[in-house]
């Protein structure tokens, strides 16, 4: 490729066609404490390739892979084992003959997927119909928002305070360009969600309520009373999965009431790959369906009668005039989607079932074997494979001391609530089922000795 490099008149109109003074000012929503004013410190400014491969490869050497210790963490990013099938199939030519489905006569096997993809979806979210995926979990939540101010013409979100705060983050954000009021707290370290501050907070103004489930503290809210009042205003109930394997042993949000239905995909297929890239879910009732974000893929038949698949609806901008579009995801985790659809079909319904059970009867035998523990209060009531300790002590050392021991222990509610005292000592838990027994013990032996 050939370099082409700008010359101070080209980067001079370029600004003056956007508005800016300066380069610099195309950067001026980046906190100024985030920029940097000059070369990243302590790293030299060349080196040679075997130099940088020994030197990263001695950095890589210090983390604590999660296959390698004992792992307790969660809170919206599961370690699950996933099928070695699995990334043997992803890499199939069907699979890979069209990155994206523009042209449908050649990317049939892709179309197919999705469509496979967008049943398994609805089904398992108990919704009519889902679309063929989105970035991840929390934009999802975000788009969910915004079409529930398109249904309804209103500009006020409900958010549970059990909703995690990363979602809460990403809506805040985005929220600025929008204009659309959000009303949000903390969560308490207490067993009973936020339901009835939920419904009492619900009025004439209200465009949707955002209810996780299971929460952010493990605990499973009754959606039902919280979709009647909804709808008793004229307002929607958007449900956000973040532990889709929860739906092997709980009831759909979809058949509690939910209109909208998003979730974090990353439990099925995908795997923890340090953070990303995951896959979000999206799936709604009938009805809301042409305010529904991303695409949708239809089966058909062609000329010759023969079985085929189509983009049946694309409400994007690549595909509509920009202010039509519905939104401006401008692509789905395709591949992603593709592993979750995998693992799906391998597990089948039974095997989901069967998972579930798994998942949740270690996290019961985790959360009494930490309850014995001096010094842990177990905070929950009900949880399917997720539950909060309320410790004796701060959380975050606790952690940071067990990582350095060889285990890596929860999620300390203080990282993810900066600056709440109240939830400083709180420590989330997950437990699937690439837990062992010893695993469990060798938690509460260390857990006794830190607190003690």
């Amino acid at each position: 490729m050939r370099y082409l490099p700008l010359t101070q008149p080209d980067r001079e109109a370029m600004l003056a066609a956007v508005g800016a003074s300066s380069v610099d000012a195309l950067f001026a929503d980046v906190p100024e404490a985030a920029r940097l004013d000059g070369p990243i410190p302590g790293l030299p400014n060349h080196a040679s390739e075997l130099a940088v491969e020994r030197h990263l490869s001695a950095l890589a050497a210090k983390n604590l892979a999660a296959g390698t210790a004992p792992f307790f963490l969660g809170c919206g990013a599961y370690r699950h084992h996933v099928p070695a099938s699995v990334d043997h199939l992803i890499q199939r030519g069907e699979y890979l003959t069209a990155y994206t489905p523009y042209q449908p006569e050649i990317a049939q096997g892709t179309l197919q997927m999705l469509f496979e993809f967008q049943t398994q979806v609805a089904q398992l979210f108990g919704c009519d119909v889902a679309n063929a995926s989105m970035y991840d979990g929390s934009t999802a939540c975000w788009e969910a928002i915004t079409m529930a101010r398109r249904v309804t013409r209103r500009g006020k979100a409900i958010l549970s305070s059990g909703l995690h705060p990363h979602y809460v983050s990403v809506a805040n954000t985005m929220a600025k360009f929008t204009g659309d009021v959000l009303e949000t707290s903390a969560p308490t370290l207490t067993a009973d969600t936020d339901a009835e501050a939920l419904i009492a907070a619900i009025d004439g103004d209200t465009s949707c309520v955002v209810v996780q489930y299971p929460d952010i503290l493990g605990r499973i809210p009754d959606l039902r009373p919280i979709a009647e009042a909804a709808h008793a205003n004229k307002a929607l109930l958007i449900a956000v999965v973040t532990e889709p394997v929860a739906l092997g042993a709980i009831a759909s949000p979809g058949e509690l009431g939910a209109d909208i239905v998003v979730g974090e995909g990353q439990s099925l297929g995908v795997g923890l790959q340090f953070g990303g890239p995951y896959v979000g879910l999206f799936a709604c009732s009938d009805k809301l369906v042409r305010q529904m974000p991303g695409r949708l893929c239809g089966e058909t038949v062609d000329a010759e009668g023969k079985r085929g698949f189509v983009l049946t609806l694309s409400t994007r901008e690549q595909h509509i005039r920009r202010e039509k579009a519905t939104s401006n995801i401008c692509t789905n985790s395709g591949l992603c989607a593709l592993a979750f659809s995998i693992h799906m079909t391998l597990l089948g319904e039974k095997g989901l079932r069967q998972l579930a059970a798994s998942n949740h009867a270690r996290a019961v035998a985790a959360a009494d074997r930490l309850a014995k523990v001096p010094g842990i209060e177990l905070v929950n009531t009900s949880f399917f494979n997720e539950f909060t300790l309320k410790l004796s002590k701060e959380a975050r050392p606790v952690v940071r001391t067990l990582a350095d021991r060889g285990v890596l222990a929860g999620v300390s509610l203080g990282r993810l609530y900066p600056g709440e005292a109240e939830l400083a000592n709180g420590l989330v838990v997950a437990v699937t089922e690439t837990v062992t027994a010893e695993d469990i013990e060798t938690l509460a032996t260390e857990l006794e000795e830190v607190l003690a």
